[in-house]
């Protein structure tokens, strides 16, 4: 009723039977600046990927003492993000993330907000940033939000298929690329004592045999009994599950209502670490590459 009362002293709507009726909104001299406002339609027929990254998260982690190479909390608190984004946006297909990235991929028929870049942009970054501080104190019991964090985030279309899966798979690869790095970086400044300088150094121009061995050799780690999540990232896909919950029913001729536990199917978003580079995971979920996607 008031947001009606505003419209109709702007000029905009008028009461007609009590009931606010919206009319074209009056035109002014300005009206020509609409005229600067580029057209950002993405193509049709094309996947749209938004990948997601944190701004300047080397400060952030060390300001908010991440531990090294990987820390279980932030990686689930990005993956909680990204649950609420798939959640609350429309036409989410499938995510993957790692470190402090992750990328949402809409599907190819997608007429949400009139397939806008900027509309899937902002809505993704604002939905994730502000999940992130919402949900940081359920990861981070004893550490304290010390500012925001920031994120930035680019859209990317691909036409085909394959173009996608080549995209997804190059994300992949250079999890694999960095953590590797990253786990012998850390083994040799946390358990060997060498400086960041002086592991950096040991590491220039090794191939990843090299660090393979370094981290069995000298620190009996195989690289392969990491952890999946911080070899392969996260995979966030739409899955049906069965939930079980009770619930009151009045059965006939009783006078009470009794409690009973009832199965119900409902669409979740769940997550993966898994290998997506191979056929295997395509083939058990064909249905993010359907043609009504």
């Amino acid at each position: 009723m008031l947001g009606c009362g505003r419209a109709a002293a702007a000029g905009s709507g008028r009461w007609v039977r009590g009931r606010c009726r919206l009319l074209p909104m009056a035109k002014s001299k300005f009206e020509y600046v609409r005229d600067f406002e580029a057209d950002d339609t993405c193509l049709p027929n094309c996947w749209v990927v938004v990948r997601l990254d944190g701004r300047n998260f080397h400060r952030f982690s060390e300001q908010h003492k991440f531990k090294k190479p990987n820390d279980d909390r932030a990686l689930h608190l990005m993956t909680k993000c990204a649950q609420t984004v798939m959640e609350e946006l429309e036409d989410i297909t499938i995510a993957y993330g790692q470190s402090d990235e992750y990328s949402f991929v809409f599907k190819k028929k997608s007429r949400w907000f009139k397939r806008r870049a900027s509309k899937f942009m902002t809505h993704v970054v604002s939905q994730f940033a502000s999940s992130y501080v919402f949900y940081w104190k359920d990861y981070f019991k004893d550490q304290q939000l010390l500012y925001p964090p920031g994120f930035d985030a680019r859209i990317v279309l691909y036409p085909s298929n394959q173009n996608l899966k080549d995209y997804l798979s190059w994300r992949q690869a250079d999890c694999h690329i960095n953590n590797l790095y990253n786990t012998v970086f850390w083994m040799l400044v946390q358990r060997s004592g060498l400086t960041p300088v002086q592991a950096q150094d040991r590491l220039q121009g090794t191939l990843a045999g090299d660090k393979n061995e370094i981290l069995f050799s000298e620190f009996n780690i195989n690289y392969n009994n990491e952890p999946l999540m911080y070899r392969k990232g996260t995979v966030l896909v739409w899955q049906k599950v069965n939930e079980a919950m009770t619930k009151k029913i009045k059965l006939p001729k009783e006078a009470e209502e009794k409690e009973v536990e009832v199965t119900r199917t409902r669409t979740k978003v769940v997550p993966l670490h898994c290998d997506i580079i191979g056929d295997q995971f395509w083939e058990e979920y064909p249905e993010i590459l359907a043609e009504d996607s």
